[in-house]
This record gives structure tokens, sequence and C-alpha cells, in this order.
């Protein structure tokens, strides 16, 4: 090959591949096992995701849990920190109302819905295992098409909607007793 292979413009970095990777995966799913199951792998992952990040702020900041204030903060900074451009609309005792406007799969999430289980799942463990409880509704995302992500995080038990999922507090404990190595 006469051309050096270092000099092409190819769109194909680390990052581009894991963003198709986990495109083409949730696409499968969604293909063979139905958008519900698929969904429900999805936040399988989605929620040892959430102790991970979880216990790495927590461990950072040092404290043993972090007040509703400081979800908000985390939240916002953990997507802030993979290319997501969360912010929070607003927050009082009873919710936290997300936005965002950049999903950190970028176009890759577009017709994908089962990757926002990633969001409610890390948003819900975290908000649940600090505060004890949440619920996490999705009413608008990118991958359905919509122009931004709304995201709702109650904080107190109430009626369950369509797109919602409630998280508890888990006992901690040890990597290997829960699944979650790393």
């Amino acid at each position: 090959m006469s051309e050096d292979l270092r000099d092409l413009n190819l769109d194909l970095d680390s990052d581009q591949f894991m963003r198709r990777l986990l495109r083409d995966l949730s696409g499968t799913l969604e293909g063979v096992v139905g958008l519900d199951a698929a969904e429900g792998y999805v936040s399988t992952v989605g929620s040892l995701m959430g102790r991970w990040i979880d216990r790495s702020y927590r461990e950072a900041l040092g404290t043993r849990a972090l007040d509703a204030e400081q979800v908000a903060q985390v939240c916002v900074d953990l997507k802030r920190r993979i290319n997501g451009d969360f912010h929070l609309i607003s927050a009082d005792e009873t919710k936290l109302v997300f936005g965002n406007s950049r999903c950190p799969f970028g176009a890759m999430v577009e017709g994908r819905p089962s990757l926002c289980m990633m969001t409610s799942n890390v948003f819900g463990r975290i908000a649940a295992d600090n505060l004890g409880y949440a619920r996490v509704e999705l009413s608008e995302t990118i991958a359905r098409g919509d122009a931004g992500c709304r995201v709702v995080v109650w904080l107190e038990p109430g009626r369950e909607g369509a797109d919602t999922r409630e998280y508890y507090r888990l006992p901690d404990r040890p990597p290997e007793a829960g699944g979650d190595r790393e």
C-alpha cells in the first residue's frame, strides 16, 4: 500500500468505536429480544455503573452519603465528564428536574431508547443509595426524537407513570457479593 494509513482521514477513534459498539449492541438487543428486555439488560449495566460512579464521588468528596443538592451536582458533573450537556432546571424537596441538549452517546443514541436506561439507572441508583428512594421519569429523550432530554428524579414515592422506574437504597456490599467487579 503506497499511502500511509495513519494519514487517512477516518472518523475512527476509541470514543467513536465505543459509541458505535453500544449503538449496534443495543440495536441488536432491541431487535432480538424486544425493547423491554433490551432496557432490562441496559438497566442492569446502568445500575452497576451507578454504584461505581456514586462510590467514586463519595470517596473523592470524603463523605459517606450525598445530600439532595450534591446528588444533583454529581448527576450534572458526571454527564459533563462524558460529554453530555445536562443541567439542573429545578430542585425542591420532592424532585430534581434535569434538562439536556447533548447526549453522551452523540448521534448514536438516535433510535436506541434502551440506551436511556443508562441515565435512568445511574441517576436513580445515585439518588436512591444516598437519599433512600428515587423514581426516574424520562419525559423527553433525544433517543426518541425529542430535541433534548428532560429527566425528573422524584425523591418521594408517588404514582408510577408509564415511563418511570423506581429505585430503592441497596445495602452496602462487597463487590464480589454484588457482581459489580471492576
